[in-house]
Order: structure tokens, then sequence, then C-alpha cells
């Protein structure tokens, strides 16, 4: 059985959302699932998950959430070579410029991801749904 972690910010619940639709496919697929936030992640916690789903919002002009987010994803950036990921997020503007950004950082980190990312305005829908389900289950 694998162990994934789905780490997310959620301002509005909206990434919220998307997690537990990641969180969903992944256990449906045998994982063992945790979900957590930024506050409750960091490197050290990396190697105790064979994959994980990182989910943030656009913030700003298309950028991920500063507050708590992006220091934690800084702090794993190190340990991102050759761990298998996702990535996640909601907008409610823009052409999802922050996602191909963000996934360029991680490719450039060495992670492998685990399938196409998952973007979605506002709260998923039920196509938003459907992929992220199977976001999670590529990280199964």
């Amino acid at each position: 059985m694998s162990k994934v972690a789905v780490v997310y910010w959620s301002g509005t619940g909206n990434t919220e959302a998307g997690a537990n639709f990641v969180a969903e496919g992944a256990k449906a697929s045998g994982a063992d699932v945790d979900l957590l936030t930024p506050a409750e992640f960091d490197e050290s916690k990396v190697d105790a998950y064979d994959a994980i789903a990182l989910g943030c919002p656009a913030m700003g002009a298309e950028q991920l959430e500063e507050g708590d987010f992006e220091p934690m994803f800084t702090s794993i950036e190190g340990k991102l070579n050759g761990k298998k990921i996702g990535l996640f997020g909601s907008y409610g503007w823009g052409d999802g410029e922050w996602m191909r950004l963000w996934e360029e950082t991680c490719r450039n980190d060495g992670a492998v991801l685990a399938a196409d990312s998952v973007i979605f305005n506002a709260a998923p829908d039920d196509t938003a749904a459907e992929e992220l389900k199977a976001l999670g289950a590529a990280l199964a």
C-alpha cells in the first residue's frame, strides 16, 4: 500500500474541496492518505510518503500563497528529486500561469509529475472533480 500526502492551502474552501477529491481518488486506489495543511508538513516529512499532492490557489498576480504555502513549498524543494508528485489548485482570473510556473519549478527540482496538473475556476465542477480523483489515483 502506498502512502500519499495531500498538502493544501485554501482561503475560501475551493482548494480544500479539490484536496478532498484527490484524497478520495488515492484512497479508492488503495493508498493510505493523509490530508495536511502547510503548517502540518515540512521537509522532515517528505520521505515518509511515496507520493505527494500539492494544492494551492492562484494568488495575487498568479503566484502561490505567500504566507503559509510558499514557505512550506520552498522548504521541501530540496527533497523533491525523484519524488512522485501531483499539483492542483483553484483560480479566479488569469490563464493558469501560476500552475505552469509551479510545474516548471517542480521539474527543475527533479520531481516526477504523476499526472497532468488540475486547475479549476472557483469550486471544482464535476469535470474537475473527476480529474482530481484521477490525479489521486495516479499518485496511489
